[in-house]
């Protein structure tokens, strides 16, 4: 293309916090008790976020070999069109835009909102702290990728500091817990059909690393920094998740765990009173602005990429000649995300968000056997985290099988789309 074009401007550091943003938002604080409804033994529930590492790792493996060997914009759109065919990757980017990446972004606004209405008393209505945020994320990568970083960054590493005071607090100056009464799980099943289940919620907490190859075009190393980016990025969220889970376990004990649904605000109450609540819900809301900052920097590098194939429309490949920044693809994903938090209607997106991102997930880690890298470990870390993100799917399914279907309902709709959208503008396939 003639015109303006994205700036490399990102670096190692950039690198591993945007890999570590696009995981750490704000389900961390709350999952562990879902996890915790799900399987009753402390070592279950500690197994469950160590699996889950332990699968998420493989998985930056794969996307570590990919962005060493083809670091282009789109990330995983790219492989996928390359590795199979467009069709592949303009399903995925429409999963992206309708699913996956706008309503999680809608989700994390409006809990950014009531988490910063609860801790600072704020008499504004949550949809317009939620849009607020929204505006304030689209503003930043306006301006050009090296200002949507810089912000990305700094709330990563208040995000790091929140969740490092949890954990002390946890196993420093809590007390042991005393028993309570157990909570039965939310639906009994075999021991290993609940572990599964328990990797559902697992898996969408450590989810966000792929979002990193986005931006592999806007980074001055590629091949250096985003592959060490995400084994680096990953290893830091095993270590803040595992210890926070070690955390809520020691102060609350498993039961108690499974009957707190704030876990986060729980162990911060026992450790330091109603001001230690106060600090933990400001670290919330600060950790889900981080993920929308996040968000806002990678996502919408996908829907520029599409356009660039004639895939989608092409005033979304705009770029600003003094930013340098995709300003039409950044204000589709801020509208569309802000359009759906004021509907409320992201409660209901996000069940389909699981099984649909995990389809693609395995897709991904197939195109190493189609483009025959031949990675450390591989085929046996890549076909594990093929079978993983399969099984993950099939349990999602069988665990809300309403969501799941229109999860994938929605993304098989981009078929006819792009077949509908080949026919009306014939050019690159």
């Amino acid at each position: 293309m003639s015109g303006p074009q994205l700036a490399r401007r990102l670096g190692p550091f950039d690198a591993t916090m945007i890999v570590m943003g696009g995981i750490v938002g704000s389900g961390i604080f709350v999952t562990p008790h879902v996890v915790a409804r799900t399987v009753a033994a402390p070592w279950q529930i500690l197994g469950a976020w160590v699996a889950g590492g332990a699968i998420a790792l493989a998985g930056a493996f794969v996307y570590a070999e990919l962005a060493a060997r083809r670091p282009e914009v789109g990330g995983q759109y790219a492989h996928l069109r390359d590795a199979f065919h467009p069709l592949a990757a303009f399903v995925y980017g429409w999963a992206l835009l309708l699913v996956i990446q706008t309503g999680g972004m809608a989700a994390v606004a409006v809990t950014f909102a009531r988490y910063l209405r609860a801790a600072t008393g704020l008499p504004l209505a949550e949809p317009l702290l939620a849009a607020l945020a929204l505006l304030f994320v689209v503003a930043a990568n306006v301006l050009g990728v090296r200002s949507g970083s810089s912000v990305q960054n700094g709330l990563m590493v208040v995000k790091i500091v929140a969740i490092l005071a949890l954990v002390a607090a946890g196993l420093l100056v809590v007390a042991s817990a005393a028993p309570v009464a157990p909570v039965v799980a939310a639906a009994p099943r075999g021991p290993w059909l609940a572990f599964l289940a328990a990797l559902t919620p697992v898996m969408f907490s450590y989810g966000g690393w792929q979002t990193a190859s986005f931006v592999a075009g806007e980074m001055r190393d590629p091949r250096r920094d985003l592959a060490r980016g995400l084994v680096l990025g990953v290893l830091g969220v095993i270590a803040l998740y595992v210890g926070v889970s070690l955390a809520c376990l020691r102060a609350l004990g498993a039961d108690g765990l499974a009957a707190e649904p704030a876990p986060a605000s729980a162990v911060m109450r026992l450790a330091f009173g109603e001001a230690g609540a106060t600090i933990i819900g400001l670290g919330i809301a600060v950790s889900a602005l981080g993920f929308l900052a996040q968000s806002m920097l990678t996502a919408p590098r996908v829907y520029f990429a599409m356009a660039e194939d004639g895939l989608f429309f092409r005033r979304v490949a705009w770029v600003h000649p003094r930013s340098q920044a995709p300003v039409v693809a950044i204000l589709l994903q801020g509208v569309l995300a802000l359009v759906i938090a004021l509907s409320g209607t992201f409660e209901q997106i996000l069940a389909y968000v699981v099984a649909v991102d995990f389809v693609f997930f395995a897709a991904t880690a197939a195109t190493l056997f189609v483009f025959r890298f031949r990675p450390a470990g591989h085929p046996w870390t890549t076909g594990l985290f093929l079978a993983a993100s399969l099984a993950i799917v099939l349990a999602t399914v069988r665990q809300d099988p309403r969501g799941s279907a229109i999860g994938l309902a929605i993304m098989a709709s981009g078929v006819p789309v792009y077949l509908l959208w080949r026919r009306l503008r014939p050019g690159r396939s």
